[in-house]
């Protein structure tokens, strides 16, 4: 039953390696955001009247990371053939598949952000693990700590693509691929911690962070990397993670079978 899935995954992973020009591109980008970001850290750290939990070295290489994998987190990343297919009518031709669609597309959004990421997190890795102080990548405090920020990060990721299928999902109602975009990105980016780090949000702000999936899809397993959440905490939390994962899946199974029952293609 999974051979369709897996079919479609390679498939999107071998065409999403094509694109080098582009991730050359996107790696300048990032490198340039990073520098914008430090440098703003550096001048609240210079200045602040109390020293934050986490420290400049820690959401140095915090920022780091999110450039590095960036293609994994954000909700903004798009398949817009999967728009088009909805507000077309195109779906016709998915619903006549024998493979069950979200499946499916859960699939090639997978395979996008993987191929992206592969792209690009290895030369932004390399660079700025070689880069002076303070703008340096520091590696986890030791190799168990590495071992469950690779965990987390992939636990993260199949989160962020179970958050963008609700994406997709809600274009059946709204029809409106640019709305439902902007409106998951700018909530998911900010309580993910991909604007401020989490921990140096104000205290009343974090709690209604961490009641939400968005902080354990990147904040979570960065600040693993930093030592920042102790491997007793990292364990714990992985356990959340797969519940907020398998809740998310859940979920859209749910409201896509919904949306398929009152979709109307052309009329028809």
């Amino acid at each position: 039953m999974m051979k369709p899935y897996l079919s479609v995954f390679r498939l999107r992973i071998s065409n999403g390696l094509q694109y080098r020009a582009a991730a050359l591109a996107g790696v300048g980008t990032q490198f340039f955001f990073g520098f914008i970001f430090i440098m703003i850290f550096q001048a609240f750290y210079a200045h602040a009247s109390e020293a934050p939990s986490m420290t400049l070295s820690q959401v140095i290489t915090y920022t780091w990371l999110k450039q590095a994998f960036l293609a994994l987190i954000v909700l903004w990343l798009r398949d817009n053939e999967l728009f088009q297919l909805i507000t077309s009518g195109n779906i016709a031709y998915e619903l006549c598949r024998p493979s069950e669609i979200y499946g499916l597309w859960y699939a090639k959004l997978l395979a996008q952000r993987l191929s992206s990421a592969l792209l690009r997190c290895f030369p932004i890795l390399i660079v700025v693990g070689f880069l002076p102080e303070p703008y340096r990548l520091q590696l986890p405090p030791d190799f168990v700590s590495g071992l469950l920020f690779l965990a987390t990060l992939l636990i993260g990721l199949l989160m962020i693509v179970a958050l963008s299928m609700l994406i997709y999902i809600s274009v059946f109602v709204t029809m409106s691929p640019a709305g439902s975009l902007l409106l998951f990105s700018i909530f998911g980016e900010f309580f993910a911690g991909l604007i401020i780090p989490v921990p140096l949000m104000p205290d009343w702000m974090q709690k209604i962070v961490y009641i939400l999936p968005f902080h354990w899809t990147a904040d979570f397993p960065f600040r693993v990397f930093t030592g920042n959440i102790s491997k007793t905490e990292a364990l714990t939390g992985i356990l959340a993670q797969c519940l907020w994962l398998a809740a998310l899946i859940l979920f859209g199974k749910f409201t896509m079978d919904r949306a398929l029952k009152r979709v109307v293609v052309q009329g028809g």
